[in-house]
């Protein structure tokens, strides 16, 4: 009898302890949430983090404040979430670059491990780049461009070494069975200032950066990296239908936790993140910035996060790019 008391009254404090922790997770967030952006204001991370932390902060009922914490091409950032508190108030926005290229890129450098140090919350948005051209350049497709490749020099500019724009030019490069000179800048405005002034003729150019130039007539936008037509240009064909099958060149962003955070946290704030991403005056904004809403669930964001590691660490190792 005393036996049977003794298990009854484990089980009712397990049964407690149970109760307390489902209330707790079901009260989250009781106070600020704090987003993480790895790279400085007015960036494709920080724009989305911004569009998506000011609906947050109203369908969470606590703010949700942007921090901003540039350095490292998001190493310092994603170092940061990695080691906090697993417990839903400290979140990244993660890249491509710090969550996929960065780990090969920084080969025994880094002191985290983006797949075994975070959680996949939410796959934010897609953005493509478009491959671009000076207008001067004498081809008007890919193939054209390949050609042109193939019997004459030609150098690509990007915003940096390792960059999603490099990296790009790398993949393209191979597939095409070409070799166009890497000229990497201090970002991507200083690129565009030499492809407008054709002191580089090809660049795997940001759409929003991009447009109003090919809108101009004085650059060419030939094709889109992404697997699929982007909804913002659908007229530029991708890379992949002009002759390169099976080229994707993504440029994404997405939220990441600590790992072991909570996966009733996780949950909520991959319900609410996609509740924000379907509203329709995000979506406009979005579209402004050449984004593209992704969601989808935290396992399949982690299965593409590692998908695209393995690619990324290919064409890294392939073109022997390392850190600047």
């Amino acid at each position: 009898m005393q036996l049977l008391k003794r298990s009854m009254r484990t089980l009712t404090l397990a049964m407690l302890i149970v109760s307390d922790i489902a209330a707790t997770y079901a009260q989250y967030p009781i106070k600020p949430v704090r987003m993480i952006v790895g790279f400085a204001a007015a960036g494709g991370a920080d724009v989305t983090a911004r569009s998506i932390a000011t609906k947050l902060s109203e369908t969470l009922g606590e703010r949700v404040v942007v921090d901003n914490r540039p350095g490292a091409a998001g190493n310092i950032a994603t170092d940061l979430v990695a080691k906090a508190e697993p417990d839903g108030y400290t979140i990244l926005m993660g890249t491509i670059a710090a969550l996929s290229i960065n780990p090969s890129l920084y080969r025994g450098k880094l002191s985290f491990d983006p797949i075994r140090d975070l959680e996949p919350v939410v796959q934010a948005v897609d953005s493509t780049n478009i491959l671009s051209l000076h207008a001067s350049t004498p081809a008007m497709s890919v193939k054209e461009l390949i050609a042109l490749a193939k019997a004459t020099p030609l150098n690509y500019g990007s915003s940096g070494v390792g960059a999603p724009s490099h990296l790009a030019g790398e993949l393209f490069n191979a597939q095409a069975g070409i070799k166009m000179t890497h000229v990497p800048y201090k970002g991507g405005v200083p690129a565009m200032i030499d492809l407008l002034a054709g002191q580089v003729q090809v660049m795997f150019a940001g759409a929003t950066s991009a447009l109003p130039h090919i809108k101009s007539g004085k650059i060419k936008g030939i094709a889109v990296t992404t697997a699929k037509r982007s909804a913002l240009m659908p007229a530029i064909p991708t890379i992949a239908e002009s002759g390169l099958a099976g080229f994707d060149a993504n440029n994404w962003y997405g939220v990441m936790a600590p790992r072991r955070t909570p996966r009733p946290i996780v949950m909520k704030l991959n319900a609410e993140i996609t509740k924000v991403l379907a509203m329709p005056d995000v979506k406009v904004f979005l579209a402004t910035q050449g984004l593209e809403p992704a969601a989808g669930s935290p396992e399949q964001f982690g299965a593409y996060i590692k998908s695209e590691t393995e690619k990324w660490g290919k064409v890294v190792k392939d073109s022997g790019a390392r850190a600047e």
